[in-house]
């Protein structure tokens, strides 16, 4: 391991091999100089203290770590903290700096250089600023900044063979005299100027480490880095007058309400066709009833048949109607894999285009309403790929409060992709209107229940300040590679968690647990639900996995209204274990618990609630389908203003 007494970073370097760290805010396009480094050769890892996964791989014998997407570096929050102490650490500092936004992302270019570690420039998307009529001159840049730039389109793998080869002609840069005075009286005492540079700006972390106050100097020094920055700007930047590009018309015409809303829309109408009808119709009628139910499922019984009895209690765990060598392939493989692959696809084209940030923005005004803002539709979004990571990207957002209201709605109201293929699919057989009844309830739940955490908890929700890289046709390499990557690791931690509940919802069938808890859930499954009893395995199986309940869902004969009371109920039923045990990770034990067992109630209060309303109010037509959603629609309305009428009479002052 390298010598690096200012940071803490547990990642084995080899004897000999040099640090080579990315750097750069986020959309900067550092995933891509990072794959082209390293190629195949990648390890994750958490760093220590944070659930924050840092990359490393190997190039030509040197290792190569990349950082969280970073502003700056200090102690303003994990991602700030991990960038600085690898930074700290690097023998060489690849900075990925946006073409686009070369004002902004200079600030940390300059603090990155002032910390006095050699540094290389990546000035990537030179395609996209040209486009927008900005030209740069990076020679100039380069004789400014004191260190060597190189212009790149990553996507297109333009300039990433010379910056390859100039990697270690990185030098350290220029950097304010002032400032050059401030350190090198500071540098005795520290013996780094990296330390020495935090220290001065306030950072107590570093300061600590030697037993030292921090300066109090942020301020002046932030200052005069952005004077820096900018009469830099404005000596290499020209820019030249261009018509309006049909992407820049279109990226405005994404986040204006009165076309964003119809635009969003449209969008995840085109992904609910081809996701929850194509796919979960056509496709997985496929691969689940024709390749495996029709062909795999009869193998293995027949295999193993031969050495034991299908009737038998380990003949009934192994194949039976909820065996391990049978349902759980046939569910995962047949059944989710192709749903799966479906979400990530369309999640990796929003990613890629540009489209999920500008969501962040046409959204921010609605998620201010339930306590959030605009950012936290990311972890929301990503909770429809995996709720279990998107409770740990809630970290992205700007307070405690913020973060506790988006773990709760994540746990309760997302559904993650492979429930939501099921959903999908099953909803596709039911008709438009009790498609509208589903997604009526899951919205009035989310917005009640935000309105409702809201109004109890204390403080307000952050501004929104998100970026909003350019939008670019995807590239269907990187579409379907993310969409492999994710996929696979869908398939990873989903085999051993199914056949994890197929051999404990078998060993309950064999014991007659399972009998018991069909009865014993029978006042709930029957009486206030209106389900089969047979209904209570699929909510025992969604303790293991929610998509593995709602897969258990699928196979039964229920009415229409049978079908949305279900998929209500399984889809704000518990998490599933691992999304439980990040949000334990993630809140106290207390919170954690309360969110947990709350999960419970609701589910089955609200799925009951509909299932009342339908009894009473019929679901033969459209028109009592209306009715019911009316019906709906009124109550969550009426909590909504108690709620606000409540906030507001508790918040009037005393005039007594």
């Amino acid at each position: 391991m390298s010598h690096c007494h200012s940071c803490h970073v547990q990642i084995d370097i080899p004897e000999g091999a040099r640090r080579i760290v990315l750097v750069g805010n986020p959309n900067a396009g550092k995933s891509v100089f990072f794959n082209s480094l390293t190629g195949m050769y990648v390890d994750v890892s958490n760093y220590p203290g944070t659930t924050l996964e840092i990359s490393h791989g190997r190039y030509q014998g040197d290792v190569v770590i990349d950082t969280p997407g970073v502003y700056g570096i200090s102690s303003f929050n994990d991602e700030e903290r991990v960038a600085r102490d690898v930074i700290l650490s690097a023998d060489v500092v690849i900075n990925v700096v946006n073409a686009v936004y070369l004002e902004r992302d200079l600030f940390l270019t300059q603090q990155v250089i002032d910390t006095g570690v050699p540094v290389i420039v990546a000035l990537n998307m030179v395609d996209e600023a040209a486009r927008q009529g900005i030209k740069i001159d990076h020679q100039l840049l380069s004789d400014l900044l004191g260190v060597p730039v190189i212009p790149t389109v990553a996507i297109k793998k333009q300039g990433l063979t010379e910056l390859k080869q100039s990697i270690w002609q990185a030098r350290p840069g220029h950097s304010d005299e002032e400032l050059q005075k401030q350190l090198d009286q500071l540098l005795n005492q520290v013996g780094s100027r990296g330390d020495a540079l935090l220290i001065l700006e306030g950072d107590s972390t570093v300061a600590e480490r030697h037993g030292l106050q921090p300066f109090n100097l942020r301020e002046e020094i932030y200052l005069k880095r952005r004077q820096r920055v900018n009469q830099v700007v404005s000596q290499v930047v020209k820019e030249v007058n261009k018509k309006t590009a049909l992407g820049q018309a279109l990226s405005r015409l994404m986040i204006k309400p009165l076309t964003g809303v119809p635009i969003l829309l449209l969008t995840l109408y085109a992904m609910y066709q081809i996701i929850g009808v194509f796919v979960a119709g056509t496709v997985v009628g496929f691969t689940e009833e024709t390749v495996m139910i029709g062909h795999f499922e009869p193998f293995v019984r027949s295999v193993v048949g031969q050495f034991i009895s299908e009737k038998s209690a380990l003949g009934t765990i192994l194949i039976g109607e909820f065996g391990l060598l049978t349902m759980t392939f046939t569910y995962v493989l047949g059944l989710l894999m192709p749903l799966v692959i479906g979400f990530y696809f369309f999640l990796s084209l929003f990613e890629d285009s540009g489209y999920l940030p500008r969501i962040a923005t046409l959204v921010d005004r609605v998620l201010t309403s339930i306590g959030l803002n605009g950012r936290a539709v990311i972890p929301l979004i990503l909770g429809f790929g995996c709720v279990t990571m998107a409770t740990i990207t809630t970290r992205l957002l700007g307070s405690e409060r913020e973060r506790r209201i988006a773990i709760f709605l994540l746990g309760l109201v997302i559904p993650c992709s492979a429930q939501l293929g099921v959903i999908s699919g099953m909803l596709a057989s039911v008709g438009p209107a009790f498609v509208a009844l589903y997604t009526l309830v899951i919205l009035s739940v989310l917005v009640v229940v935000g309105t409702l955490m809201n109004s109890l908890l204390s403080g307000q929700s952050s501004d929104l300040l998100i970026d909003l890289p350019p939008l670019r046709l995807p590239r269907i390499s990187n579409v379907v590679t993310k969409t492999s990557i994710k996929s696979y690791q869908f398939l990873k931690e989903a085999f051993p968690l199914f056949a994890l509940g197929a051999l404990l919802i078998s060993t309950f069938q064999v014991s007659g647990i399972l009998a018991f808890l069909q009865n014993a859930l029978s006042p709930l499954t029957v009486s206030w639900l209106g389900l089969p009893k047979e209904a209570a395995t699929a909510f025992i199986m969604g303790i293991v996995r929610r998509d593995f309940g709602a897969a258990g869902l699928a196979g039964m004969p229920l009415t229409p209204i049978q079908t949305v009371v279900s998929l209500i109920t399984i889809t704000l039923f518990v998490p599933c274990i691992a999304s439980i045990l990040v949000m334990f990770k993630e809140r106290s034990k207390k919170e954690a618990a309360i969110m947990w067992l709350s999960t419970w109630v609701i589910a089955f209060l609200i799925g009951g609630t509909v299932n009342q309303l339908a009894t009473l109010l019929g679901t033969s037509t459209t028109q009592q389908i209306l009715t019911v959603m009316g019906a709906i629609s009124l109550i969550a309305l009426l909590i909504i203003l108690a709620v606000r009428l409540f906030k507001g009479h508790s918040h009037r002052p005393n005039l007594n």
